[in-house]
């Protein structure tokens, strides 16, 4: 037996994959990554891929950013671990604070540092808790999210996500949370209902959830200016602006989620800048280190600031952190990317690029399965249909998207499947022409799948 067989048949003994059917994993093995280079990575076999997702929709400066490992390795070999405990920290942690905050949506006033964006998202929580606790709101607790948002695993973060798949087996979801609509036009539009028409009753449908459950009792709202793992959902126009109109209304907060959508994915360098939101908390992480360290954000406005740190003062502490917040090696690395992202004016870069991707994935809209093709910037996604003129989707049993999934690996591209719609998020740094090749090897894998959906007819 050789290595690569030997290390496959240790992974279906040993291993426990996260989003995977874990007896399906023990029949067929893993697809085993062993090396990164620019867009690309490599399998123990030796092939190449185009890693279109950029990873989990982080690696946003490719596999081999040699400043990022540069910065990584200075970083190790003068302090490698410090805390953020009692008053103590690192010069790293205050320098990414620094410039973070300074480019940061909204009126961001302070910023709290841990690994994930699901423990980014889990202290976002527990902020508005602390909050509310300190302005004498005790009632004022609940989340709302939406159909279709994600937002992390944790048990608080799990329940603020609305898919289903990740709820089911874990008891979820758990008090504090109601969900609202999902934004997406093209699947819940009535029939003629323009965006506009659309985006006002969502609208009106959450201002009438907010009476249902009370004002009194709402804390805030969280959302993705991009909705990610639910299928690369773009809001419709004026969505943003009428949600916030109504958030503002009853007081409530606007958790903005920007795990995916921060440091130029969308054309700016926040979603919230690209849809017009004003958070008063802002998450985020995977693109802040390019994912070359496990590192998080939660950014508060002063508004949120003060009333905790004056409850801190009255409690004795602020008790919440984690051995690893604010982390030295995953500071050091963020704030290395940060300039990178600064010289190369990453969010014009995207901006640049994005209609040759966004252009030649709706050239494939005429194939007989596409129902539509949508996308910002560089990430976009192509949703797959029994039939176009109904809408109709294939039955979930034929497992189309992930059909998709397995022909684009079969020619050298990774792509991610969200149901029946199929996800592409390649790194920023992706040039025009290797655009081109994963647009041809999509187009490969689209064939592939539509000679498969014609044996489903």
């Amino acid at each position: 037996m050789n290595i690569a067989a030997t290390l496959a048949e240790l992974d279906r003994l040993q291993s426990i994959h996260p989003h995977t059917n874990l007896r399906k994993h023990e029949a067929k093995g893993p697809v085993i990554m062993c090396r990164g280079r620019g867009i690309h990575v490599y399998d123990v076999d030796g092939r190449e891929y185009i890693e279109g997702m950029a990873g989990l929709w982080c690696a946003s400066l490719g596999f081999s950013d040699q400043r990022l490992i540069a910065a990584a390795t200075r970083q190790l070999n003068t302090l490698p671990y410090y805390h953020g405990f009692a008053h103590k920290t690192s010069d790293v942690a205050i320098e990414v604070a620094r410039d973070l905050l300074a480019i940061a949506p909204g009126k961001m006033a302070r910023a709290f540092f841990g690994t994930s964006g699901s423990d980014a998202n889990d202290t976002a929580i527990k902020m508005v808790r602390y909050y509310n606790n300190a302005l004498g709101r005790p009632g004022k607790k609940k989340l709302v999210a939406r159909t279709r948002g994600y937002h992390g695993v944790s048990i608080a973060t799990a329940s603020l996500t609305g898919l289903p798949n990740i709820h089911a087996g874990f008891d979820l979801p758990g008090p504090g949370v109601v969900h609202t609509d999902c934004p997406h036009h093209y699947r819940f539009a009535q029939p003629g209902e323009s965006e506009e028409a659309f985006a006002s009753r969502l609208a009106a449908s959450l201002e009438a959830l907010i009476e249902r459950e009370g004002a009194d009792t709402i804390a805030a709202f969280i959302a993705e200016p991009v909705m990610g793992a639910g299928g690369v959902l773009v809001p419709p126009a004026t969505y943003f602006d009428k949600v916030q109109t109504v958030l503002k209304k009853h007081d409530i907060l606007l958790i903005a989620d920007e795990v995916i959508c921060g440091f130029g994915r969308t054309g700016q360098m926040w979603g919230s800048q690209t849809y017009g939101l004003e958070p008063d908390i802002v998450v985020c992480a995977k693109a802040l280190t390019s994912a070359y360290v496990p590192f998080s954000a939660t950014m508060v406005s002063a508004r949120v600031y003060e009333p905790i740190a004056e409850h801190s003062a009255k409690l004795g502490t602020f008790g919440h952190g984690y051995t690893y917040s604010a982390h030295p090696l995953g500071a050091a690395v963020a704030v290395e990317a940060l300039k990178i992202y600064r010289e190369t004016d990453i969010a014009a870069r995207v901006r640049r690029l994005a209609p040759q991707l966004q252009d030649g994935l709706r050239r494939l809209a005429a194939s007989p399965i596409v129902g539509e093709v949508r996308g910002v910037g560089l990430i976009a996604a192509v949703e797959l249909v029994r039939d176009k003129a109904s809408k109709a989707q294939f039955p979930a049993a034929a497992a189309v998207g992930a059909h998709f999934a397995e022909r684009a690996h079969a020619h050298g591209l990774v792509v991610r499947a969200l149901g029946d719609s199929v996800a592409l998020c390649p790194p920023l740094v992706i040039e025009p022409g290797q655009i081109d090749e994963m647009l041809a090897r999509f187009a490969k894998a689209l064939r592939d799948t539509e000679s498969y959906a014609a044996q489903l007819q």
